[in-house]
């Protein structure tokens, strides 16, 4: 008579599900490990204040069954402008990035970054994710799945000599984060060049750069007053510039969640984690802007007239980018149109 080892088939299942990294024993429920890569050091906003909030939420509405494992400052490996190609290929099963770190290759989402754009972050973010909803994800991030889409706080020049008129900028080696900001430094006279954020302070050290823009809000992270003694903020409400930044999901990782663990990421995610992350980075902006006065830095704040100057010199790339989405067959016009539109319709949520 053949007898069925239940104890050893049981054994057996067990550890094909360790080696997984899920339990499928029936009546156990599974249980999932996403690991989540960035390039931002552990103490900076977004992953002190956005991510691991945001994870430690999905693990506490999941009773620990699905958790988010946090690799902070490439700890994975690779470089920035490799983390969409990680999402996408599995390497990851999350990542974080600035969009632009891969430049042109997601046009559309450009439209957020053009020169005075931005108004409010929460407003704006909320726009950009609800382009994401309705087409981005369908026409850009197809081969992801995007969990969250936000812009940061005003973006504004930190320089070693100094920026106080439109003439300062001429001939200035200026870093700038992707394909549209680096254009706009450009048309405003300067020498532009891109790279991402970790590189900033060793560029600024040897001289490599005179100058970066980045929000306040980051500025601790690469102790960039340290490095600079000279800011430049714009009056009024638009802001010079803003980048956008993403948050996507290997695709297949996606769809292979328990339909519960699913619905528990997606409930943390979408706008609920970019008006969140928009907020955490827009409220570091002012403890970051201390810094630089606590140490006695030069902080200038150019007036309306002077303001008007720069969006009058930056107009050629609105009408550059509109030029190259019609080569691509991309109305950009109707983009603009878009997104301004949903920028007013968010403003005060």
């Amino acid at each position: 008579m053949n007898t069925f080892n239940f104890k050893g088939t049981a054994k057996a299942v067990l550890a094909a599900a360790v080696l997984t990294g899920t339990t499928a024993l029936p009546g156990f429920a599974q249980e999932v490990t996403l690991r989540l890569h960035q390039f931002l050091p552990p103490v900076a906003t977004l992953p002190k204040a956005v991510m691991k909030p945001w994870g430690a939420k999905i693990e506490a509405a999941t009773d620990g069954r699905l958790k988010i494992e946090h690799f902070d400052a490439m700890s994975l490996g690779g470089r920035p402008p490799e983390l969409m190609d990680q999402a996408q290929d599995g390497v990851a099963d999350i990542i974080m990035t600035v969009v632009g770190y891969t430049p042109g290759r997601f046009p559309r989402t450009e439209v957020f970054e053009l020169p005075f754009m931005m108004t409010d972050p929460i407003a704006t973010s909320l726009a950009f994710q609800q382009m994401v909803d309705e087409d981005f994800q369908a026409s850009e991030y197809s081969n992801v799945k995007v969990l969250g889409a936000w812009v940061h706080g005003p973006g504004l020049i930190h320089s070693v000599n100094g920026v106080n008129k439109l003439e300062d900028m001429e001939g200035l080696k200026v870093r700038g984060p992707t394909r549209i900001i680096n254009n706009l430094l450009t048309e405003l006279g300067a020498t532009a060049v891109g790279m991402p954020l970790p590189a900033i302070p060793e560029a600024l050290s040897k001289k490599v750069i005179d100058a970066t823009v980045i929000p306040w809000e980051v500025t601790p992270s690469i102790r960039l007053t340290e490095l600079v003694t000279n800011h430049t903020e714009f009056s009024g409400d638009e802001a010079l510039y803003t980048a956008a930044i993403i948050m996507v999901m290997n695709k297949a990782k996606y769809e292979s969640l328990p339909d519960d663990l699913r619905a528990a990421l997606d409930a943390e995610s979408g706008p609920a984690l970019s008006k969140m992350a928009a907020f955490e980075m827009e409220a570091a902006d002012a403890p970051g802007r201390k810094i630089a006065e606590d140490k006695g830095n030069t902080i200038t704040v150019l007036d309306a007239a002077e303001v008007a100057r720069w969006k009058e010199a930056s107009e050629p790339v609105i009408a550059a980018w509109i030029e190259d989405m019609k080569g691509r067959g991309i109305d950009g016009e109707a983009l603009i149109a878009r997104a301004k539109e949903l920028i007013a319709a968010n403003e005060g949520k």
